[in-house]
């Protein structure tokens, strides 16, 4: 099957064969989505190097956590199969990160935030949707549940394409490696992040009237 017809097939079609051990339909998907381990490997390369982890072992674990997502995705899902991909192999390298170094792990499970750096210029979400650069308004939600209602809230906002974008965002992935995961060019992946952010800036000015 060439690459252009790998592209066209059906995920749903080819999950529900994958999951009747149909050989072919795992191959397909694995062929059409798994730049994402690679994606994610080099995005926790650092971590990963300095803990002289196997190579071996770190793709062993991706590959779990990928044949994961086949198995329990759903299509009613909030997310889409790509992105639910990348969460899944995520888990599992920071599963790995955990076992070897739990300092590096509480270190990156403090990533998920609004204070992330969303491109290569170093720039931060909350940069870029306050006025001055300067207010966080995490820092006026010290409770968990504060957070939470936050990030729920945004979510009711945005469409479906937005929050896989949103949810790409936090993830600490920049517009060009969200644009291959959702396979959309990077101006429409740098379009919906704007929305994205003016629609937070709303959320939270809103929220603190």
């Amino acid at each position: 099957m060439i690459e252009s017809d790998i592209k066209d097939t059906n995920d749903s079609e080819l999950i529900m064969l994958y999951r009747e051990d149909d050989e072919d339909a795992k191959n397909i998907l694995f062929y059409k989505y798994k730049f994402i381990i690679d994606i994610l490997m080099k995005k926790y390369y650092v971590y990963l190097n300095n803990l002289n982890i196997d190579y071996q072992e770190i793709y062993s674990e991706c590959n779990v956590g990928f044949s994961d997502a086949l198995r329990c995705y759903q299509d009613d899902k909030d997310t889409s199969l790509p992105t639910f991909i990348t969460l899944c192999v995520e888990r599992k390298l920071l599963g790995i990160i955990k076992k070897y170094n739990r300092d590096k792990y509480k270190e990156l499970k403090e990533v998920y935030s609004l204070d992330f750096v969303y491109d290569e210029d170093g720039n931060k979400l909350m940069d870029s949707i306050s006025d001055d650069g300067i207010f966080d308004p995490l820092n006026t939600m010290t409770e968990e549940e504060g957070y939470h209602e936050l990030i729920s809230n945004i979510k009711s906002k945005l469409t479906g394409k937005e929050y896989d974008v949103f949810v790409l965002m936090v993830k600490g992935l920049n517009y060009q490696e969200i644009a291959k995961i959702l396979n959309n060019t990077p101006k429409q992946i740098d379009n919906a992040m704007q929305r994205i952010k003016n629609k937070i800036k709303l959320i939270i000015n809103n929220t603190n009237s």
